[in-house]
């Protein structure tokens, strides 16, 4: 009875890793689409509506949902907090913060970083310009994790399964 319990626990305990390994597959390609959608907002913020800076990240922060609110609203919460921070170094200190709560890879976070480069030291149209830049460059990426998804997550639900019921076997 103990064995069957210990084999189980195995199992289980590995299925577990496996099924997390394979929701940071799934869940990159929709972090994607939400920084895509939510630089358009701003892009529209800044370039049509021609919304000031922290204004415009904190309006896109209060229309997305989480994980990206919450790096557009920290950003807008630091640049309005007058702390005297030029928005580069607000920008990459607040994508410190985010990505080790997220499921970006380092190739996504270099092109929201790179695009923390220029924004707010042009006018309106070359940071709309720099905005839709990194959304195609995101939208790239995009492609990319949605295909890594698919192959990687069922193998990682059944390598954590099969993983597993291997140990058990090994053990038995």
């Amino acid at each position: 009875m103990i064995k069957l319990i210990g084999g189980l626990l195995i199992v289980t305990a590995s299925g577990l890793a496996g099924w997390k390994k394979a929701g940071l597959y799934s869940r990159r390609p929709r972090e994607l689409r939400q920084l895509i959608t939510a630089l358009q907002m701003l892009e529209t913020e800044i370039t049509y509506v021609a919304t000031p800076l922290p204004e415009a990240l904190a309006r896109t922060a209060e229309q997305m949902g989480s994980p990206a609110a919450a790096l557009f609203g920290r950003i807008a919460a630091e640049l309005r907090s007058g702390s005297g921070k030029p928005a580069r170094d607000t920008w990459s200190e607040s994508l410190q913060w985010y990505y080790p709560r997220s499921s970006l890879g380092e190739s996504d976070l270099s092109i929201v970083r790179g695009l923390g480069n220029s924004i707010g030291i042009s006018d309106r149209d070359d940071q709309g310009k720099h905005i839709r830049l990194a959304a195609e460059q995101l939208k790239a990426a995009l492609a990319a994790a949605e295909e890594s998804a698919q192959k990687n997550v069922k193998m990682w639900n059944y390598v954590g399964l099969l993983g597993g019921l291997v140990i058990v076997l090994a053990l038995y």
